[in-house]
């Protein structure tokens, strides 16, 4: 029996936090904008005779309700603040569209405009959190599908995933910064359920000894994670072969009884040449795993099939994969996928359809091993503080250094503790941006090390980097300073408070680019500081002292509103 932080048993009694829950559905429920995605956008509409569907509108929600989800509405009408209808006619115009689109289970209004700063009005996420407790869930086991980037925000800072419709007058800025986008609401349904389907699989089976494979970077294998922990919950044994750069994050996995470190030439991004001696060794030491079956696990980028043929040379029965490229005989589950899925849901639908999906009670967030999560080091005081880690092992999706110090400055003026992380290697940023107000940890952080100072933060604020996984896995909110390099939709920080700034439509957009191909990083550059303090604010997290003061037991430098969408349009 294992002995992680979470109780966990291979087969009957598995203990977890989030009791009851059906391992293999991705969502409980879909909250729908109503205006411009339910109905035809009529602005501060107090007529029910007005109401129009959008084509298609019945015919997807009862594909939904048909599926066992449950609906909900989250609908920002400031036409009550502004006098220009009553709370009679809204809820006229409500009954309306129950009439002509059947019934939602929870209706959540947001009467305020946007001068009352309220937390209801998207993209503020407390409509978002109200539908989730009406409807007996958690925000990020609900999708909201919207129409402009407030709407996704709203999702998006509370947890929950999102789909964009556009329409005429999405801006194209909204939509290039959408995750997922589907062309209308039929197509969204469509999205939703093919989703849901794709880890769901079918019923799981029990195995004996199963090799998962997840090389490359720490974050890789962090997003994976669920779906080892899929495999876990019906194998007698699991090894993760990983490589040097994944090896730290595989010691912090649930459900991972041994760990093999072994550097794959076709995986790694600095390859060494390939050697034939050492090719030799990796598939003596697949043999000695005695595996039943191997799941090879890679990104929407790589291939499997190298790996898939040394797995055979050392006898291995059964072996799943992805793979768009023919396999011939090396793989007996050859999967294929949608393009543009999140990683996290990409790995679970390999892990579904090689036979294992999350058993009952767990579900598809990101997660650590708590014993393997040290106390966080001496002189931060207590939780809440913030941590920003402004390096990456890819340049292109660090933040600016000059941008990370004054990120730090305009933070500890308004209060907030700011922590700075990075590598041994890092230590002359992270004295440079922690400057003289904050707390600078460089070369101290490990990944466990990390994710002990991670564990009692208020907010992380990062760039897309492995550090925004492990967040993600400890519940921690995240500011995503986002290089879109590569697509959000895949990489973004998976079901935890995320706000993402950065410029989503900049040259680099989609070119996987590892060092910045535009002088000046300017998909990052163009942050204005104030954006991430209103985007920490947004997120929840208070300032503990008052403006312009350093906290109280805090060293400095060392330690021996976010405007997501049109505000006013609705």
């Amino acid at each position: 029996m294992r002995r992680d932080a979470e109780p966990y048993q291979r087969r009957s009694g598995r203990v977890d936090p989030v009791a009851g829950r059906d391992g293999r559905a991705l969502y409980d429920a879909v909250l729908l904008d109503r205006d411009g995605t339910l109905i035809e956008d009529v602005p501060y509409n107090g007529d029910p005779d007005k109401v129009r569907p959008v084509p298609g509108a019945r015919a997807a929600l009862d594909r939904l309700r048909a599926a066992g989800l449950r609906l909900g509405v989250v609908t920002n009408q400031s036409g009550l603040a502004r006098g220009l209808f009553t709370a009679v006619q809204l809820r006229a115009v409500n009954a309306r569209v129950e009439e002509l689109l059947g019934p939602f289970d929870t209706w959540q209004c947001c009467p305020h405009d946007e001068r009352a700063g309220c937390a209801c009005r998207k993209p503020a996420p407390g409509m978002v959190h109200a539908a989730a407790r009406a409807l007996g869930t958690t925000p990020d086991r609900c999708v909201l599908v919207g129409d402009i980037a407030a709407d996704l925000g709203a999702a998006a800072a509370a947890g929950a995933a999102g789909v964009l419709v556009p329409t005429p007058t999405t801006r194209a800025v909204e939509v290039a910064a959408a995750g997922q986008v589907a062309a209308d609401l039929p197509a969204a349904v469509e999205l939703i359920l093919t989703r849901s389907a794709l880890v769901a699989g079918p019923p799981p089976r029990r195995a004996g000894t199963v090799l998962v494979v997840r090389s490359d970077s720490a974050g890789d294998v962090l997003v994976t994670g669920p779906a080892v922990r899929a495999v876990a919950g019906y194998a007698q044994r699991v090894v993760l072969l990983c490589g040097p750069r994944g090896r730290a994050a595989a010691a912090l996995l649930p459900g991972v009884d041994e760990v093999v470190e072994w550097p794959l030439p076709w995986i790694d991004g600095t390859p060494d040449p390939v050697d034939p001696a050492d090719i030799d060794r990796l598939t003596d030491r697949l043999r000695a795993v005695r595996a039943d079956e191997a799941v090879v696990f890679t990104s929407f980028h790589q291939s499997p099939l190298p790996l898939a043929l040394l797995l055979r040379l050392a006898g291995v029965p059964r072996v799943s994969a992805i793979s768009d490229d023919y396999p011939g005989s090396l793989l007996d589950v050859r999967h294929r996928v949608p393009a543009g899925l999140p990683e996290p849901e990409r790995a679970l639908s390999l892990a579904a359809a090689a036979g294992f999906t999350l058993p009952p009670g767990d579900d598809p967030r990101l997660r650590v091993r708590a014993d393997r999560v040290p106390p966080a080091p001496a002189g931060l005081g207590g939780p809440g503080y913030l941590v920003l880690h402004p390096g990456s092992a890819v340049p292109s999706r660090a933040v600016p250094p000059e941008l990370a110090a004054r990120i730090v400055r305009t933070l500890t003026a308004a209060g907030h503790r700011v922590a700075v992380t990075g590598g041994p290697d890092e230590t002359a940023l992270t004295a440079r941006v922690a400057g003289d107000t904050g707390i600078d940890l460089g070369g101290r952080t490990g990944l466990a090390d990390l994710a002990g100072v991670l564990a009692h933060a208020g907010a992380l604020v990062v760039g897309n980097t492995g550090p925004a996984h492990l967040a993600a896995a400890l519940g921690v909110p995240v500011v995503s300073l986002f290089a879109p390099t590569v697509p959000y939709g895949q990489w973004g920080p998976y079901r935890v408070p995320t706000v993402r700034l950065g410029d989503a439509a900049a040259p680099c957009r989609d070119t996987r680019a590892t060092v910045c191909p535009v002088p000046g990083h300017p998909c990052l550059s163009a942050v204005e500081p104030g954006r991430v303090l209103d985007a920490v604010r947004l997120l929840g997290v208070p300032a503990d002292a008052p403006a312009g003061v350093t906290p109280a037991g805090v060293t400095p430098a060392g330690v021996t509103p976010v405007t997501a969408g049109r505000g006013s349009r609705r």
